[in-house]
């Protein structure tokens, strides 16, 4: 275990998803504040900006914020459906340049880009079909490099791609078509190891063999059981969360995958370049004192586990 600046492993960070963040502003989730301060406490350093407008966006508020809790912005989020036909350069440019001056005026690096989903996380309808027709793949992986291409020559950051649930890339079969069919220059994979594992993509397999192409980790597990039954019952993704089916990394744990050694097989295969962030989905929380523990237990874990992970 190492958590000295400078040494070799991943730096293992934290988000709001695992405060049961998703939205801007909701009274059922955790004060912003309250979130940068638990953070903290559970002794995490790096963080990600979450949904744009939880946390200030004002540069210099939002540095002095992070600065007095000795905390350090890694990236940021947003939403894109270029598989979509009609503008959906103008939607997802609005938002990534937004996020970008945000973030880059922070000194982070990276922007994760979800694709929108094909089932509405808020309601449950179904938006669209399921999978994607060639020409839909096509568009989604001419606008992915496309943004990917604009982020990295006005901003420096680069486009880390991730695979969601009840959206149309998931599978281990769709995202390796999605990497097949990306330019590594501008579009590579934040692989979210809960959504892969949902999936039953094997996440240790598609590290082994894309290494050049994981540029970012989110970190959680599946619960297996839960997982089953959502799939049979075709339980939509928001409500199979409040279900529990993304589990507490925990010691002997049945969680799929095991997370320490996915951080020392990116740490060997990639590199300790990679930011590997611990996003569990607990949206919404059932009482607001639930994440702290869970956030500590999770840190503590992966540095025991783990010789390849660090916090800062």
């Amino acid at each position: 275990m190492s958590t000295t600046p400078g040494t070799p492993g991943l730096r293992i960070g934290t988000a709001p998803d695992s405060w049961g963040v998703w939205f801007p502003d909701d009274p059922r989730q955790v004060p912003w504040e309250r979130f940068l301060d638990e953070v903290a406490a559970a002794g995490y350093h790096l963080i990600e900006l979450g949904p744009y407008g939880y946390l200030p966006t004002d540069p210099e508020r939002l540095r002095d914020e992070l600065g007095k809790r000795d905390l350090e912005l890694v990236g940021g989020t947003v939403f894109t459906g270029f598989h979509k036909e009609g503008d959906q350069w103008t939607a997802a440019w609005e938002q990534a340049l937004r996020v970008a001056e945000l973030t880059t005026a922070l000194g982070a690096e990276h922007l994760v880009v979800i694709p929108d989903l094909w089932r509405s996380d808020a309601t449950a309808e179904a938006l669209e079909a399921r999978t994607l027709d060639d020409d839909q793949w096509k568009r989604l992986a001419a606008g992915h490099d496309e943004l990917g291409k604009a982020l990295l020559e006005q901003f420096g950051l680069h486009q880390q791609f991730h695979s969601h649930a009840d959206s149309h890339v998931g599978t281990h079969a769709e995202v390796e078509r999605f990497l097949d069919e990306t330019d590594p220059r501008y579009t590579n994979l934040c692989l979210d190891t809960g959504h892969f594992a949902y999936y039953l993509g094997d996440t240790m397999k598609i590290i082994r063999d894309r290494p050049d192409r994981i540029g970012y980790l989110h970190l959680k597990q599946v619960d297996p059981a839960l997982r089953a039954a959502a799939l049979k019952n075709d339980t939509p993704f928001a409500i199979a969360v409040q279900q529990g089916v993304m589990c507490e990394p925990t010691d002997g744990g049945a969680g799929d995958p095991p997370l320490p050694p996915v951080v020392d097989l990116v740490s060997e295969l990639v590199g300790p370049d990679v930011f590997a962030v611990v996003e569990q989905d607990m949206y919404p929380v059932r009482s607001l004192d639930d994440p702290l523990p869970v956030a500590t237990r999770t840190l503590q874990h992966l540095l025991a586990g783990s010789p390849a992970a660090r916090t800062r």
